[in-house]
């Protein structure tokens, strides 16, 4: 049976990264939820997409910028409350068995957190989740820190076409499957490269992003790969059953 993940809690039922969102997709019977985080220099771990505030909040500026408890002044677009810390958007998911893809970002200059790699897995394990936890990036660099710093815990690599750009197609999967368990390909290069992809990485750690209406989904929950991870996890789990 194909996985299927919650992207950023579920992102277009809910306000994108919101504890609304996350409590609602725990509503449904799914296997996973991603979500985003960024360090700000007051030193707390915020979930978030962006480096910046613009988008989703009704503030702007560098998500690292902002002080200490700070985030519970900034609002989210659509009544979606405040932005939450890793630790609150941990309490919603505490009581379940959901699998965490918990994906560690780079700030606004597109530079790695120093330290988040440590921070995140040390939370994750003080919280007693590591064992149901996959850290998640885009950049080989982060992935080799959790390895060296959290060896416990499961990797994810994120990879699209400007994975391809900037690594090779071949290459860059290769490199990748040296650090992650995992290796989530956005479904357009995913469909484009089928043959070679599938010839070097096997079905049970691969998975699709973001297919999201009815024809996309049912064709990726019939591939015989690892996970999806969708915005419409009600479309997705709706289709699976039938």
């Amino acid at each position: 049976m194909v996985s299927i993940i919650g992207h950023r809690g579920g992102r277009n039922l809910w306000p994108e990264n919101s504890i609304e969102g996350f409590r609602k997709l725990l509503e449904l019977p799914v296997e996973g939820v991603e979500f985003d985080v960024h360090l700000t220099k007051a030193g707390e771990m915020l979930v978030i997409h962006d480096p910046t505030l613009d988008r989703t909040t009704e503030r702007s500026g560098p998500v690292t910028e902002l002080g200490l408890r700070e985030n519970h002044k900034v609002r989210l677009k659509d009544n979606g409350g405040t932005i939450p810390t890793l630790d609150e958007v941990l309490d919603v998911f505490a009581g379940s068995a959901i699998e965490l893809h918990v994906e560690l970002k780079a700030d606004h200059e597109r530079k790695p957190y120093t330290g988040l790699e440590a921070r995140a897995a040390a939370l994750l394990d003080q919280r007693g989740m590591a064992a149901r936890s996959i850290m998640t990036s885009f950049l080989p660099e982060v992935l080799a820190t959790i390895r060296e710093v959290a060896p416990h815990i499961r990797t994810l690599s994120s990879f699209d076409a400007k994975s391809v750009e900037r690594y090779g197609l071949t290459d860059g999967l290769r490199r990748m499957l040296g650090l992650s368990d995992i290796i989530a390909i956005e479904r357009h290069v995913l469909d484009q490269n089928w043959d070679t992809i599938t010839e070097l990485v096997p079905g049970d750690r691969l998975g699709a992003w973001v297919p999201n209406d009815e024809a996309d989904i049912a064709y990726w929950l019939g591939k015989p790969i690892r996970q999806i991870t969708t915005d419409r996890p009600d479309l997705a789990v709706a289709m699976r059953g039938a």
